[in-house]
């Protein structure tokens, strides 16, 4: 009850939303128990007042991590959350979560948000899931171009359990705030092989997901979910990306030089044209003969080697 009050007091007079002021690049996380994991949060607004980092169970009141003022380097942590597994690395536009031996308690959504003026910002969350076994998403080698194939792969290694899984693929798109639901393989079990040494008891198992025709929509971060045992295991995803096509930059740049060669050509071509096939009577013909007279200024330099002569020639249609 006590928990319940000083989150309440701490929203009082709020206005919570949740909005591009603050980031949190990584949906879903996925660790070993014992290992260690940074949970990263960017705030690029410069009007923030503190930040903070709150955890959230299903069905549970949030905790209240830490909360860290905008020019401090220390935090301060609340609800028995403290320094010896947790760190706080705040800096400029950026307000890092840091947590050491993970234990399997630390599953849970973590939210990182920040105050600006009379409004609490919140960041989309970051799902943890600490586990004991290992789901490994393989990377694409190369950014891909629009309807080429690929093939998505997720390795399941366990060594507790043997039974059926059942495994989903989620994708998260540029701008979305948390990933969507877009392939199931249901209960599987056929694709999974023990362990080839003596005495392992690591059963492994590889699902994969083909994908045909891409285009520019199917960009995006894909995970593998796997749900064996009661437990839900997440990989760390898989990056599709695709190339920049060249293609129209060149298109455009050479019609830009075809242009601009052509209007040099026709510039130059009104300058040398000249009528030859015209009748005399049709031509006025008018020429600039500058003899040596010279102007007081030009009297006083040297004297020019060559006279200048300046002609124009003008066609007339007379009828």
């Amino acid at each position: 009850m006590i928990r319940f009050c000083m989150i309440l007091a701490f929203f009082i007079e709020m206005y919570v939303t949740q909005g591009d002021d603050v980031v949190q690049p990584h949906p879903v996380l996925a660790v070993r128990v014992g290992e260690r994991v940074t949970l990263q949060c960017f705030c690029p607004n410069d009007d923030m007042e503190y930040t903070f980092w709150l955890k959230l169970n299903v069905g549970q009141i949030p905790l209240l991590i830490a909360t860290s003022l905008k020019f401090s380097s220390d935090a301060m942590f609340y609800n028995n959350f403290n320094s010896t597994r947790f760190q706080v690395k705040t800096g400029v536009g950026l307000n890092h979560l840091t947590i050491s031996n993970i234990e399997s308690s630390d599953s849970a959504m973590y939210y990182c948000g920040m105050r600006k003026d009379y409004s609490i910002v919140f960041g989309a969350g970051t799902y943890l899931q600490p586990n004991s076994m290992t789901v490994v998403e393989q990377p694409v080698s190369d950014p891909v171009h629009p309807g080429d194939s690929v093939t998505l792969q997720c390795t399941v290694d366990s060594e507790t359990c043997a039974g059926e899984h059942s495994v989903y693929w989620f994708r998260h798109g540029s701008g979305e705030s948390l990933p969507g639901l877009i392939y199931t393989h249901g209960n599987r079990s056929d694709e999974c092989e023990k362990s080839p040494e003596a005495g392992s008891h690591t059963h492994s198992c590889v699902y994969s997901l083909p994908k045909r025709n891409l285009s520019r929509s199917d960009a995006g971060i894909y995970y593998c979910a796997v749900v064996t045992c009661g437990d839900i295991l997440f990989g760390n995803g898989t990056q599709l990306e695709f190339n920049v096509s060249l293609g129209f930059c060149v298109i455009f740049i050479a019609v830009l030089l075809c242009t601009r060669n052509k209007n040099y050509i026709c510039a130059h071509a009104k300058l040398i044209f000249h009528p030859q096939s015209y009748d005399a009577e049709m031509i006025n013909y008018a020429a600039l003969d500058f003899g040596d007279k010279k102007s007081r200024y030009e009297r006083k330099k040297k004297e020019l080697k060559q006279d200048s002569v300046y002609s124009d020639v003008k066609y007339s249609d007379w009828q």
